[in-house]
């Protein structure tokens, strides 16, 4: 087992080296230098849109805004507080700044993400609306691109059980294992249980939970965080020069930190980063494909405020906490690290809250990703799939739970890596049909 860690530790160095990070950077930087900011400037009207009445007669299965929550669903997860503690762990207080570019430009990506999953989406054999990455690169790209197609959706069906599975019931199982000793089996079980409630009734029924969670909980997540943060105003300004100053220069060992050079802190940064809100990956436009709407562009306006929510509010909300707390030295990571950190603010309940926002976070996060593996799988052995795909889904629950957090959390970084790769080509090539809807959306 510990050559099979190794070797997924080499692949992972390999996988998210300084090409990808380029290569997601520089996609999400060429789009929004092409899109002349429009992500940045229309963040507000993007959030009107959430509210907006919408005509009848739209195609599509669920609302712009379920589709947001579905995507925010999927995205809300582990890497918020497990992520977030990760990355300062591994790349020290530093790796928050990169996770911000990360995410600054990252809107970009996911608003021509959901713009061109919207154009391009077809109907299935059972009459639904899909679409995705996929569906962008068969119908978009032309016939000679169809085995890129294949590619992300083989990746995608494969990958889904690390990012969006196995990787939240292990996460979960720990912590509540740890803050109220509960068998790691017995909470694998339970989330099993609830996660089959659900997705064995489809989008719609993923769709109307995850609109009524994902909003409660990350109200109620922020609320905790908001209040340690404004018990200590004071420090906010320190933690953010150190957060600011540690991107450039090497944050020297302190505690029972290691210390880490500037590279330590963009790798980490980024590939959190995008762990989290996963722009780039091509997985959420699955989600906004079956949006009801006739309008790409404005799909693409409210899906890229997945990765301001998520990354810009959340990500930092647990990020300020650890750092002005003065724990991220500890040498604690992960979950376990947010944890302390709250519990350093709020004693004897500041725990209670990392625990239950990562319990819900994790449990929507697994329901969001079984809709996008689903239809990843789907479109490569058509509608038989999906019931055989879901009871897979279901079984790989417990497995997470029991499993070693450190060959899953590899695993997962490098499906992510590898998934991005196909999409963020088809981005590329198709920018020009990005830009050109987007003029014409505005000239109107």
């Amino acid at each position: 087992m510990k050559i099979f860690e190794d070797l997924l530790t080499q692949i992972s160095s390999l996988v998210w080296g300084p090409v990808m990070l380029a290569f997601l950077l520089g996609v999400g930087i060429f789009l929004m230098i092409g899109l002349k900011a429009f992500p940045w400037r229309y963040t507000l009207r993007a959030f009107a849109l959430l509210w907006k009445t919408r005509e009848s007669g739209q195609e599509g299965e669920i609302s712009p805004f379920q589709a947001l929550m579905t995507s925010l669903s999927a995205t809300i997860g582990t890497g918020n507080i497990a992520g977030v503690a990760t990355a300062i762990a591994l790349g020290g207080p530093g790796a928050v700044f990169w996770m911000w570019v990360t995410a600054l430009f990252g809107m970009a990506t996911k608003y021509a993400e959901a713009l061109l999953a919207v154009k391009y989406r077809e109907v299935d054999a059972l009459g639904h609306h899909v679409g995705g990455p996929m569906y962008y690169i068969k119908n978009g790209l032309g016939e000679k691109w169809h085995w890129l197609a294949a590619v992300f959706a083989f990746l995608g069906a494969i990958a889904a059980f690390g990012i969006g599975n196995m990787v939240q019931a292990n996460s979960v199982a720990d912590a509540v294992e740890s803050l109220f000793h509960i068998p790691v089996w017995q909470t694998g079980a339970v989330m099993t249980v609830l996660t089959a409630a659900v997705i064995l009734g489809g989008l719609e029924r993923i769709a109307e939970v995850a609109s009524k969670l994902v909003p409660a909980m990350a109200i109620a997540y922020i609320s905790g965080a908001l209040f340690v943060i404004i018990t200590h105003i004071d420090q906010v300004p320190g933690a953010l020069v150190l957060i600011v100053s540690s991107a450039f220069t090497e944050t020297a060992a302190v505690g029972g930190f290691a210390g880490t050079a500037v590279w330590a802190a963009i790798r980490f940064g980024v590939a959190r980063g995008v762990f989290s809100n996963e722009a780039g990956l091509g997985s959420a436009p699955i989600a906004h494909a079956a949006a009801k709407t006739n309008n790409p562009v404005q799909q693409g306006m409210v899906a890229m405020l997945g990765t301001f929510i998520d990354t810009l509010i959340v990500c930092t909300m647990t990020a300020l906490v650890i750092v002005m707390t003065d724990v991220w030295s500890s040498g604690e990571t992960g979950a376990a690290l947010s944890t302390l950190a709250f519990n350093a603010a709020m004693p004897g309940w500041g725990g209670y809250i990392v625990v239950l926002g990562l319990v819900v976070f994790a449990f929507t996060t697994i329901l969001g990703w079984s809709y996008y593996g689903e239809r990843c799988a789907e479109y490569l052995f058509g509608v038989k799939v999906i019931w055989p795909y879901r009871v897979i889904w279901l079984c790989a629950i417990p497995v997470g739970a029991m499993g070693k957090l450190g060959i899953i959390w590899l695993m997962a970084d490098v499906m992510n890596g590898l998934m991005a790769i196909p999409n963020l080509l088809a981005l590329g090539l198709l920018s020009p049909v990005i830009f050109k809807m987007t003029q014409d959306y505005l000239k109107r």
